[in-house]
């Protein structure tokens, strides 16, 4: 059984995983309307695997006795100058992440609810990936600087690092 205290940081880390899928959804909408498939292509992807995120925490909750809440969500941003703004954001976006990641860590670890802890380490090397992605596109954009033929090698290579998304939640 969960106590109250995790059971609310855990239904938090649920809403933040809803509204980062939410982000790359609509990130996934700007490049697919700014002609850029690949980028959109990977954004959807990325947007399927946060709500699988999402998913494996609410069948946590549930299955430790506890109930998880779907709550209302901040409605993301949906508008960028520039493909960069937006891979800035998003790196920023995992930081924060990974940051409520750790805060959720640090709840589970002093209050000695070492399954959960154990739970969420999954979620800690997961974020660790996230960051590293993030950070490298970012720099791969850096090299680019504003060559558009750059770009369009760009967009079409960021299609390989698309994963195929699990079938079944995990």
């Amino acid at each position: 059984m969960l106590s109250k205290n995790i059971e609310v940081a855990l239904n938090k880390q649920i809403r933040i995983e809803a509204e980062s899928s939410q982000t790359y959804l609509s990130m996934a909408c700007w490049a697919e309307i700014h002609g850029l498939e690949g980028i959109s292509q990977f954004m959807y992807a990325q947007s399927e695997e946060e709500r699988i995120h999402m998913l494996k925490l609410i069948k946590y909750v549930n299955e430790r006795g506890a109930s998880a809440e779907i709550s209302a969500l901040k409605a993301p941003r949906n508008n960028y100058k520039t493909f960069k703004e937006m891979f800035e954001e998003l790196y920023k976006h995992e930081v924060f992440v990974s940051d409520s990641i750790n805060e959720l860590v640090h709840i589970t670890f002093s209050e000695k609810d070492y399954a959960t802890h154990n739970f969420l380490q999954w979620y800690v090397s997961e974020q660790i990936e996230e960051e590293a992605t993030a950070k490298n596109i970012l720099d791969k954009i850096n090299l680019i600087g504003d060559d558009k033929g750059g770009l369009y090698l760009f967009d079409r290579d960021i299609q390989q690092m698309i994963t195929v998304a699990p079938k079944r939640i995990p």
